[in-house]
């Protein structure tokens, strides 16, 4: 496949000018990949903090504490990478996306302040930091569904699809509920366990109802991406993932439904079969929309900045990524553990 694609465009596999952009663009996934899992359980809590009781709405947050800074990163290093390795997609991508970008950001920083605030208000205005740090999940959640909404109908300005964006919207804030919700099921025991299993069999099929959408919407609004899912080559692998997320989908709900009773040794299966789906729909995603970052428009070659300038940036990213990876890996070491007891700190 590699070996065509290349030759359709008139270059060999080991030309440079073919493999930094597709290097790019894969560690691009990479980075989104880790940023959905590592940002979303963060998201996920704060959108739920707010519905907690008020005396686990402290401890909710201080489990947030060794990786917020960490969650960041992602974020960063994504819009980072993609501004300098694919300049001449960013200005059609921002402009095109321009009101849930705005959202996400806003969101990200309303999110970081209020963490922030909070740690070091006096008691009386904690609360009102909490809100601050729920609203800011909710936006940043909002506004990355949007984005992925209008991504998956290729920008499209046709009546209704702005409303698909939105539902899609919403569909994200139930997918990082789900996520933050079976985070917390792994990582704290009794009431707040009790209560997050809840949550999460609550934003179950809400998750599912927004990839059934999503990838019924980029069949329908594309014919490319209908032909590439349904001729007879992909469509065994098009099987093994449906049948891959509706048994994810089936036993997280069977293991959340007998939370914390005979399923307690296995409070960690909801989170990773979590993390499983979200990894198989951008893994869907992504095949369906190769070569091209703006569909049907621009190819990632096409988006890419001169070899010159990805050498530069090549070089740049082998020295810092491995040093950000590397205090990431140390600051996550302990995310899938149980957390020890907790003295529940008031808001």
């Amino acid at each position: 496949m590699i070996e065509t694609l290349a030759a359709s465009m008139g270059l060999a596999p080991g030309d440079p000018a073919f493999w930094m952009p597709l290097s790019f663009m894969l560690l691009l996934f990479l980075v989104i990949a880790a940023g959905t899992v590592f940002d979303g359980f963060d998201i996920g809590v704060g959108i739920l903090v707010q519905w907690a009781p008020a005396q686990d709405r402290g401890r909710m947050m201080g489990l947030l504490s060794p990786w917020r800074d960490a969650n960041e990163f992602w974020l960063l290093l994504g819009l980072g990478l993609f501004a300098a390795a694919f300049p001449f997609a960013w200005g059609v991508v921002l402009g095109a996306l321009y009101a849930p970008l705005t959202l996400m950001v806003i969101g990200a920083v309303l999110r970081t302040v209020s963490f922030e605030f909070r740690i070091r208000a006096a008691d009386i205005n904690k609360p009102r930091w909490v809100l601050g740090f729920c609203l800011g999940s909710i936006m940043t959640a909002l506004g990355q569904g949007m984005a992925l909404g209008r991504i998956a109908t290729g920008f499209q300005t046709v009546e209704g699809y702005g409303w698909f964006s939105v539902f899609v919207g919403f569909c994200a804030l139930a997918t990082y509920v789900l996520l933050g919700a079976t985070w917390l099921v792994m990582r704290v025991r009794g009431d707040l366990q009790r209560r997050a299993a809840v949550w999460a069999r609550h934003a179950v099929r809400w998750t599912a109802a927004g990839m059934i959408a999503i990838a019924v919407t980029l069949g329908l609004a594309n014919p490319g991406i209908f032909y590439k899912w349904s001729n007879l080559s992909h469509i065994s692998i098009a099987a093994l993932i449906w049948v891959a997320m509706l048994a994810c989908f089936v036993t997280s709900e069977m293991v959340l439904t007998r939370l914390p009773g005979r399923s307690k040794n296995l409070s960690a299966v909801p989170f990773i079969l979590c993390v499983v789906l979200l990894q198989l729909m951008l893994g869907a995603l992504a095949f369906s929309l190769f070569p091209y970052v703006i569909l049907d428009d621009l190819t990632l070659w096409d988006a890419a900045a001169a070899n010159d300038s990805l050498r530069l940036l090549m070089v740049g990213v082998g020295v810092a990524l491995p040093v950000a990876l590397l205090f990431n890996l140390i600051a996550y070491r302990k995310v899938f553990g149980q957390a020890g007891h907790d003295p529940r700190p008031l808001i």
